[in-house]
């Protein structure tokens, strides 16, 4: 016959055993830390380097992804931005959007890996104080050509213009990807704010892309590595991949200078997860993280702590090892500030008469 006193204890039991069940839901509960949403390239960042970052703070990574660099900037400036936590433009379009006040102030108490990186990529002219952007890779352009195929020999622009061409061309594309290539083809400055330059710059283009079978920025390498093309303008992360699937082609040793490009991660200044952006980033500039990134996308890299790590397949990589004077020979994309619209125009103008 069950006791008094031992119902209660009984009781007494059973209510422990529920408070700490539900006690255990809500710690389970606090292992979800909310979420970072973010704008970027497709195809420009490991599995790993998520799934790492997803397990290690309990954060999930949404992404969205652009077309354009111009996409990205277009969201941060027409009120679109606060949907996103970070968002990747591209350095010419800083200036821009922090005199527009677009852009969160970063705060690096959250991000010491911000150490990582090389010198050259800190107090840079648009933002000295290190506040708005954090690079994530570079990006050079230059031509790659199967030797086997290719019926031109090429050593500047003006030679992708040539009749043999035609339909050979795979191409990346963007306003301020192509147009400061025909700039430079025709002798002017690659960030031309002159009309009649930049309208020179859409004519070159109109012969350019009919010499184009594909014109597009995402896996535009694999029209090479396929075959379907004998030549391509690629950022050269996208070259890496093409020499891993087909050692036989080669980088056009060009004369013309070559264009250099930083992709940026920003905070939106309407950002809702800000705390998990810069989480975010600090785990992406972790040395290791930054290391394992570059086997699948062996683009030019700020973090020079990140390059120490790697062997010699990302060092000597033929993407990365070009030609010195190449290297030495190129320029960067600037702040265009009211031309912009002059480009969209022409930029327009070409793409509708595909």
């Amino acid at each position: 016959m069950m006791t008094v006193k031992k119902f209660l204890s009984l009781m007494l039991i059973a209510v422990m055993v529920v408070s700490l069940a539900a006690c255990g839901a809500n710690n389970k509960a606090d292992t979800s830390n909310g979420e970072v949403n973010i704008y970027m390239w497709s195809d420009y960042m490991s599995e790993s380097v998520v799934s790492g970052f997803e397990e290690e703070y309990g954060i999930k990574v949404n992404f969205s992804y652009m077309n354009s660099s111009e996409e990205a900037t277009a969201k941060l400036t027409s009120g679109g931005g606060d949907q996103y936590d970070l968002v990747m433009p591209c350095d010419a379009d800083m200036t821009g959007l922090i005199n527009a006040g677009k852009l969160a102030e970063i705060n690096l108490d959250n991000i010491p890996n911000f150490a990582n990186l090389g010198d050259a990529y800190k107090y840079r002219e648009f933002d000295p104080e290190n506040k708005y952007a954090i690079p994530y890779l570079m990006n050079y352009i230059y031509v790659v050509y199967n030797p086997e195929t290719c019926p031109v020999e090429i050593k500047t622009y003006n030679d992708l213009l040539s009749p043999e061409l035609k339909g050979q061309i795979a191409s990346v594309t963007g306003i301020r990807n192509l147009f400061p290539i025909a700039l430079v083809s025709l002798g002017y400055d690659p960030n031309s704010t002159d009309e009649k330059e930049i309208a020179e710059a859409y004519g070159w283009l109109q012969k350019y892309i009919k010499n184009t079978k594909t014109l597009v920025s995402d896996d535009t390498e694999q029209a090479i590595i396929s075959g379907a093309c004998s030549a391509a303008l690629l950022f050269d992360g996208q070259a890496g991949r093409a020499f891993a699937e087909a050692p036989h082609l080669k980088v056009a040793d060009l004369s013309d200078p070559i264009q250099l490009g930083v992709d940026e991660f920003v905070i939106p200044a309407g950002a809702k997860n800000k705390e998990n952006a810069e989480k975010f980033l600090n785990w992406l500039l972790d040395a290791e993280v930054m290391a394992e990134n570059l086997k699948e996308n062996p683009y030019t890299c700020p973090n020079v702590a990140a390059i120490e790590l790697t062997d010699d397949s990302y060092k000597k990589n033929p993407a990365i090892d070009i030609p010195q004077h190449m290297k030495d020979n190129y320029f960067l994309q600037l702040d265009i500030g009211s031309a912009a619209t002059v480009y969209d125009k022409y930029w327009t103008k070409l793409l509708s008469e595909q």
